[in-house]
């Protein structure tokens, strides 16, 4: 995503407005110099390019999903313009989205999920070592730089690290803020109904109707930066479909 900074020459710091000569004569005894007016614009300047920049690598103006609640089947023979791909082999192949190898370059849907939700969708994987991923309520563009990715969101892994474990993890899948679920592993081939929740601090994901992985969390992902859905990927092969997006 092109990053877009503006210069605005004239722009002030809403949180330190700048004082007036009396005001910088009361509080020093000496009036507000041509030196320390230009720091101080000088510092407003790069604050104000931090913040421009952060805005322009999240989305702004997705549209929200609404009480009608949002689906989609695959049944078309490209993405479009619903999905942001960061750059991770993601196709359609008779009607079903398909990856391989995505290497945690997620595919991120553009709209934004509601505060509590449910997501349903069908999936498969064709390898023994499972390792079936997605992510709910992060940032909308967020990818792999390198062999290591930090999520900006809850990652719900069916089956992973070689079809050992079940966790819901916030933000570190490999870090200490997850919640591991009961022993179960991904049967290569078969077709699974997953259906992830959040009702106000818990998230849930459910494997047809049963409890893969609960996660607590005493201060929840959400708002911008914290409000997309998106399929993700390490190396094997799976197949999504159906997916079903609805407020709960």
């Amino acid at each position: 995503m092109r990053t877009v900074v503006r210069t605005l020459p004239e722009a002030r710091c809403a949180l330190a407005p700048e004082p007036t000569p009396a005001q910088s004569r009361k509080r020093s005894g000496a009036p507000w110099g041509r030196r320390h007016r230009r720091r101080f614009r000088h510092v407003c300047a790069v604050s104000l390019t931090i913040a421009l920049s952060t805005l322009a690598c999240t989305p702004q103006g997705d549209p929200a999903i609404g009480t009608a609640g949002f689906s989609d089947d695959f049944e078309r023979s490209d993405l479009g313009d619903l999905w942001n791909n960061t750059g991770g082999p993601y196709r359609i192949v008779k009607g079903q989205l398909k990856v391989e190898g995505a290497r945690n370059k997620p595919l991120w849907l553009r709209r934004t999920l509601p505060r509590d939700v449910s997501i349903e969708f069908d999936v498969r994987s064709d390898s023994s070592d499972g390792d079936i991923k997605v992510e709910v309520y992060g940032d909308g563009v967020s990818k792999a730089e390198s062999v290591s990715y930090t999520a900006t969101s809850y990652v719900v892994i069916f089956g992973g690290w070689h079809n050992s474990l079940n966790v819901i993890a916030r933000l570190d899948e490999h870090g200490t803020g997850r919640s591991q679920g009961p022993a179960r592993k991904v049967e290569s081939g078969r077709t699974y109904h997953m259906k992830i929740t959040r009702r106000g601090a818990t998230i849930e994901a459910l494997v047809d109707g049963q409890l893969l992985a609960s996660f607590k969390d005493p201060d929840p992902l959400y708002g911008t930066g914290h409000d997309h859905f998106a399929f993700n990927n390490w190396a094997v092969p799976l197949t999504f479909d159906n997916l079903r997006i609805r407020p709960l």
